[in-house]
């Protein structure tokens, strides 16, 4: 594996979709990677990455530092609609997402969730960025 970022937004999607009190709110397939806005609603959507490789591990293993945002999108009721799935996705990633077989989080901080406005207000959209941060470590 050579992107820990991509493997560990892989193992968020796999917990996220895993929920079903995500699913009741928010399709599977509107979870994923795509341009900060979205053309599907509600949805959550990958962003912003970030890595910082912090060196080797025993056993040929990598360890790195990742930084993921989150965006959650909604338009029917608005407010109400897009703080219920970012509820949702915070009790989903509260303890961090499940190990997977390229990877293993060994720190997870728990999720932090800003409000932003959106600047076509004209689409009553709501926007939520919701911050993800992990060690993760990897066998090369």
């Amino acid at each position: 594996m050579l992107d820990p970022v991509l493997a560990f937004q892989n193992a968020v999607r796999e917990t996220l979709i895993g929920s079903p009190e995500l699913l009741a709110l928010v399709p599977a397939e509107h979870v994923r990677a795509a341009p900060v806005r979205p053309d599907r609603l509600p949805s959550v959507l990958f962003g912003e990455p970030r890595c910082e490789f912090l060196g080797v591990a025993s056993g040929s293993q990598r360890v790195a530092h990742v930084f993921l945002t989150l965006h959650v999108w909604a338009q029917e009721d608005g407010q109400d609609t897009a703080r219920q799935i970012a509820a949702t996705v915070y009790q989903a990633l509260e303890f961090g997402p499940s190990d997977t077989a390229e990877l293993s989080v060994d720190e997870w901080h728990r999720p932090s969730v800003v409000w932003l406005r959106d600047p076509k207000p004209e689409l009553a959209l709501t926007h939520g960025a919701m911050a993800l941060e992990a060690v993760v470590r990897w066998r090369v």
